[in-house]
């Protein structure tokens, strides 16, 4: 008998479901490989922390851009890696596997995430949508006739949908979100600071301190750092107003991209949404203040997932435990 799995495979974090057992793998979708031979040294976690520290024999990256694959064969490795890591370090049976990919790719970005599962070892490949998948884990009720929207921001894709009837009546796939946060917080220090810093450093800011509404004060943090004028290392202190204001463009566009789907959904579906709310889901989602200024900006209630970093995971898996209950979730493929 073949093992089913999902994979919430993520621009920032991959999450694997194993059906019986629950989310047994959440990693960072990093990658170190060895420069010449392209072996790989480290994935996941191990190779995360290599990020701005390796070598020039040593290169870290990650494998995906704005939610598709970037680099095949090094995405087929470390998907490799993270189904032996999830079966215990052995593979005595090619996986049965259903993976997530946002709303709205071409046929050559979805050929090329079958082909790099199936190349890391996976039996058979089925693909779900995002937003579907975020709907059905943060509890949504999709297969009735009212109308939901989610609102999915990830590391590198925001998702919003209205979904009914268990299908997507519209949605906006947007290539903003968490990775262009940390970037724009990295273009805010050298700006007003003149202090260079890693992307993980502004990835610890913004998680720590990072503030969308004026209501939503987090204090602060010393930030460490070299100084662009002397060239010398240094420390700052920054508190959440100045991550407020570094995250203002991604947000402003995220809050776009929810206006023009409210304006496109049809009459009908939009009474359901006043009445349902909007369903906050992925690590974005944790951002304090949001709710609020997303509630003022549309006039309609925000509702945050229970558990938004791992909504898609779960979605998937409970259409693993019951197929049946999802009939139209899941894209099943010719191969």
């Amino acid at each position: 008998m073949s093992r089913s799995i999902g994979i919430d495979l993520g621009t920032a974090n991959t999450l694997v479901y194993v059906k019986g057992k629950g989310i047994v793998l959440r990693e960072p979708s990093v990658v170190a490989i060895e420069a010449k031979s392209g072996k790989v040294v480290a994935v996941g976690s191990d190779a995360k922390l290599m990020l701005g520290r390796t070598p020039g024999s040593i290169t870290a990256m990650r494998p995906l851009k704005d939610g598709v694959i970037a680099e095949f064969d090094v995405t087929a490795a470390m998907l490799h890696q993270f189904f032996k890591k999830a079966s215990g370090n052995t593979m005595l049976t090619r996986p049965r596997v259903i993976i997530c990919i946002p709303y709205g790719v071409t046929e050559v970005e979805k050929r090329a995430v079958e082909d790099a599962t199936l190349e890391a070892g996976a039996q058979s490949v089925a693909l779900i949508e995002e937003p579907i998948a975020a709907a059905i884990g943060s509890g949504l009720k999709i297969g009735g006739a009212r109308g939901h929207m989610i609102c999915d921001i990830g590391g590198g894709t925001t998702e919003v949908a209205v979904i009914s009837l268990g299908g997507i009546v519209l949605s906006t796939s947007l290539r903003i979100a968490g990775d262009e946060m940390d970037e724009a917080i990295v273009s805010y220090m050298r700006r007003k600071f003149n202090v260079l810093i890693g992307d993980s450093t502004a990835e610890l800011l913004k998680k720590n301190i990072g503030s969308t509404h004026p209501t939503a004060v987090r204090g602060e943090m010393a930030v460490r750092g070299r100084n662009l004028l002397s060239g010398l290392p240094t420390t700052i202190t920054i508190n959440s107003a100045n991550i407020r204001e570094a995250i203002t463009e991604p947000v402003s566009h995220i809050i776009d991209a929810l206006r023009t789907t409210l304006e496109n959904t049809p009459p009908e579906l939009s009474g359901d949404i006043y009445d349902n709310g909007i369903m906050l889901a992925g690590g974005g989602a944790l951002l304090a203040g949001l709710d609020v200024l997303l509630s003022s900006v549309t006039g309609i209630r925000i509702l945050r997932a229970k558990y938004p970093l791992d909504a898609v995971a779960i979605g998937i898996g409970r259409v693993i435990e019951a197929e049946d209950k999802y009939p139209g979730a899941v894209m099943f493929r010719s191969r």
